[in-house]
């Protein structure tokens, strides 16, 4: 495992970290941890974040076995400038249109993890919390696709896995902080 792999997926995430608390912190403050007692209300939100990086480094291990394959069979040059011109067209179309492009297998996906975590947020057992930190893994994010691109450059399984769970550790401190604190904001401050 490359240590250079470890700080830039760290780096990466602690830098997301104010993306996280912007887009997933309504999820964080809507775990229905309000009426257990305070350790069971700590483990509930410990098994949420770990659902997220457990996530994380599942995507890490899919993405640096892909990455793999391509630098074997020996297209990784030619990977990148397509993967490359694709999110540049990707960015040129949503700046003129103000719109995004998403197939609609995302958008069913979407749609169905949404659903998801819609029945975990009204179960209160341990394993529904860690069940929703992995679904909540699978939400559309940019910052999550740009971890993905990292994991896919690592052109090793072990080392994709390494990035992501990195990245996810690097987001654990503010998403943590806000899960366990973000109640005693008041509703503006949330907002």
């Amino acid at each position: 495992m490359n240590t250079a792999v470890l700080i830039a997926g760290l780096s990466l995430g602690a830098i997301s970290s104010f993306h996280c608390v912007g887009m997933c912190g309504p999820i964080a403050f809507a775990l229905p941890v309000q009426h257990l007692a305070k350790g069971k209300k700590q483990f509930a939100i410990m098994a949420y974040h770990i659902g997220r990086v457990l996530t994380y480094a599942s995507l890490g291990a899919i993405f640096g076995l892909l990455g793999r394959q391509v630098y074997i069979a020996g297209f990784q040059r030619w990977f990148s400038i397509v993967l490359g011109v694709l999110v540049l067209s990707l960015l040129v179309q949503y700046l003129n249109n103000k719109r995004r492009l998403q197939p609609s297998v995302f958008s069913k996906l979407q749609i169905l993890v949404q659903q998801w975590m819609g029945q975990l947020l009204k179960d209160s057992r341990p394993a529904s919390f860690l069940l929703l930190g992995m679904a909540n893994g699978l939400l559309p994010c940019g910052m999550v696709y740009l971890a993905i691109a990292g994991a896919l450059s690592t052109n090793q399984l072990i080392d994709g896995i390494a990035f992501m769970t990195a990245f996810g550790l690097g987001t654990f401190p503010a998403m943590l902080t806000l899960s366990l604190f973000g109640f005693m904001a008041s509703i503006s401050v949330r907002n």
